[in-house]
């Protein structure tokens, strides 16, 4: 990925909060010399050092992708920066947005207690706190079932790089001038940038 310094992220803790709340990524890999992209959650172990997660064996994706370096695609919020909102005519439009971009070599796991358990964590991470369901009371035979149609999948995270755009290549004023438009509209994308850019403001 293209990271100018200016728009480069370096706080780890930031960069996987971006993981975190925009989980359903994108994974892309090679098989000869097409390329594949399937889009799934993925989510950090426990120490920060794989990503977890399943993939359709249906989905030929997996069948080239054990020892191969993958890339996952985080995509977090993006809006369309109006150069009508700042104070001069010298402007053109531009896109704000973060993206982190993780790299690294993948392992197929076919246990059945392991990807159980990936399934388990996968359901609690995303359920409601107030949610009455889990995935221990699916009843054994179905849950059989779904084990059997699925691969597991573990990244070995070698190198991240990561992007938040927010303006940081115009004046203060300008910046202020685009939260202020932002935050006018309805659109969830539209004021996540506004908070992201209010709490980096340069």
């Amino acid at each position: 990925m293209f990271v100018p310094s200016a728009f480069e992220l370096k706080d780890v803790d930031l960069i996987h909060k971006v993981m975190g709340e925009y989980s359903f990524a994108t994974l892309i890999s090679m098989s000869g010399e097409s390329l594949w992209a399937t889009h799934l959650p993925l989510l950090l172990n426990s120490d920060q050092t794989k990503l977890v997660g399943h993939i359709a064996k249906q989905n030929l994706q997996w069948k080239d992708l054990e020892s191969k370096e993958v890339l996952a695609i985080f995509q977090g919020p993006h809006a369309y920066i109006s150069p009508s909102w700042y104070e001069t005519d010298r402007a053109v439009p531009t896109w704000n947005y973060i993206s982190v971009h993780v790299y690294g070599k993948a392992r197929l796991v076919s246990s059945e207690s392991d990807l159980l358990s990936s399934l388990a964590n996968l359901v609690k991470y995303y359920e409601s706190e107030d949610s009455n369901y889990s995935l221990q009371n699916v009843e054994s035979k179905y849950k059989e079932g779904l084990v059997a149609g699925i691969v597991g999948i573990e990244i070995q995270i070698s190198r991240i790089e990561a992007k938040a755009k927010l303006s940081q290549n115009h004046s203060v004023e300008r910046q202020k001038l685009v939260i202020q438009n932002l935050e006018k509209s309805k659109s969830e994308n539209e004021a996540k940038i506004a908070e992201w850019m209010k709490e980096n403001l340069t």
